[in-house]
């Protein structure tokens, strides 16, 4: 007997959980990859490895900066989430006319949900790194001076900053992600049980975001180095 969807409320809210336990758990990473992102290479206190950058930042700036800059995306999790599973629904009932190949039809609403959901997460985003940015220690006090200071700046479209670089690492990820998974979820052993099906999911997942990482991380160093300028006249990208 096949088991019934979810209903959305509860993906959404499943989703939202997942996503804000993995930002607690990864955060610091995240702020150590947008300081080797924003750092020019060969000044002489550029981080030269993982672990230098952790050491560095812990002793010069203590342990709390390596979550500076959290709040704006715990706070945008939940809406993005349900933004983007809503979006999926519907894009794939827009495309299945007109898509037969299931690989296809998930690359394609995979990537227009991704932009879909790129105009969500685009300002909060942007605040994420002006606080993860060194440069800005003693600029921001907060994420409400952060927003603060941006708008009387750089106004409304100082917010809106680095948007197409946004887009395209959303979806680029989304294409390599729901590309792999289907065909990697058809080339593996089929499975009746509860365990075995986590486990081919589990696999499918690694390497479809693995992928999409690898696709996505150029536009992302892009977006990092654009949302990270401060006062110049807004530019497209």
């Amino acid at each position: 007997m096949a088991e019934k969807p979810l209903p959305l409320w509860m993906n959404v809210t499943a989703g939202a959980i997942a996503g804000i336990t993995e930002i607690l758990v990864c955060y610091p990473l995240d702020v150590v990859k947008t300081r080797f992102q924003l750092q020019v290479s060969g000044s002489e206190n550029a981080y030269k490895s993982l672990g230098d950058a952790f050491t560095k930042i812990i002793r010069q700036e203590g342990f709390g900066a390596l979550y500076r800059g959290i709040l704006p995306p715990i706070m945008v999790e939940a809406p993005k989430r349900a933004i983007k599973f809503t979006a999926n629904e519907e894009y794939t009932k827009l495309f299945k006319p007109f898509v037969s190949n299931p690989q296809q039809l998930s690359i394609l609403t995979g990537m227009a949900a991704g932009l879909t959901e790129s105009f969500v997460v685009v300002s909060p985003d942007l605040i994420k790194i002006r606080l993860q940015d060194k440069r800005n220690a003693g600029l921001y006090k907060s994420t409400g001076d952060c927003v603060q200071k941006i708008w009387a700046t750089e106004g409304f479209t100082g917010f809106w900053r680095g948007v197409e670089a946004t887009a395209l690492r959303h979806i680029f990820w989304n294409a390599g992600y729901f590309g792999c998974i289907q065909y990697v979820r058809s080339v593996l052993p089929k499975s009746e049980s509860k365990e075995g099906k986590m486990a081919n999911n589990f696999v499918a997942g690694s390497i479809g975001g693995t992928v999409g990482t690898i696709l996505n991380t150029p536009f992302d160093v892009v977006k990092s180095r654009v949302q990270g300028q401060i006062s110049a006249p807004f530019k497209f990208v």
